[in-house]
């Protein structure tokens, strides 16, 4: 069993894993043993669940990374033994009790007005604002290709509330995106300071820095596996 983390990546709504696919190469560069978790996005309960099982398979310690709505998801499953740390990527990091709905009711992002739910349940962003809203700082055909490729959620995923926040028992590190129109940079930075993280960076960036800033996100993972 090998004392060097496995770094496992969970993406969040409108997206799948391949979001993490520059991390995953600048990681890789530096020697890390990588997965990435595709969640179903139709509960809390069952990506938790889906990030869990994919936890146990690794032999030895594991750190959580979370974009997003994935950031919801590594608090609520990142109670398992193995798990060393959490970094939260332009993430929610809710509190127990509280919903990624509740969080985003506290300060509007401006791309709310943009997502309308389907007649089946699931959340979307409207595509012809994908680019402006979700990744503006990527170009306008990564933009074309993430709007046609989202992966919604079921709508009611935004209103499950998390039981035991791991972070209240694990060191975590956070990113902020303070170009983020996704989840306002004012509720990113009221996050990133009440978790007592290790170390906070800002960048100037959009929602999907895991992208447009890939160099700069895998460095904080990388000196967040090296820290534990």
């Amino acid at each position: 069993m090998s004392s060097q983390p496995t770094i496992v990546l969970v993406h969040g709504f409108w997206g799948g894993a391949a979001h993490w696919s520059r991390v995953i190469v600048e990681l890789a560069r530096k020697g890390h043993r990588l997965r990435a978790v595709e969640l179903p996005l139709t509960s809390l309960a069952d990506d938790a669940e889906r990030t869990r099982k994919m936890v146990a398979q690794v032999d030895g310690p594991v750190l959580l990374v979370g974009h997003s709505y994935g950031g919801a998801v590594i608090t609520e499953a990142g109670d398992q033994p193995n798990v060393v740390g959490l970094v939260y990527i332009a993430a929610f990091a809710p509190d127990a009790g509280e919903s990624p709905g509740g969080i985003t009711q506290q300060s509007l992002p401006q791309a709310a007005p943009d997502l309308a739910p389907d007649s089946d349940g699931y959340l979307w962003l409207s595509p012809d604002k994908f680019h402006q809203d979700f990744c503006q700082d990527l170009s306008a055909d990564e933009g074309l290709v993430m709007g046609v490729t989202q992966k919604a959620p079921l709508a009611g995923t935004f209103g499950d509330a998390i039981s035991t926040p791991a972070w209240k028992s694990k060191p975590s590190w956070y990113q902020i995106s303070s170009q983020d129109r996704m989840i306002s940079p004012d509720n990113q930075r009221r996050m990133s300071a009440r978790l007592g993280a290790k170390k906070v960076i800002e960048l100037d960036a959009s929602h999907a820095s895991l992208a447009s800033r890939a160099a700069e996100v895998a460095a904080l993972i990388d000196e967040a596996a090296a820290s534990v």
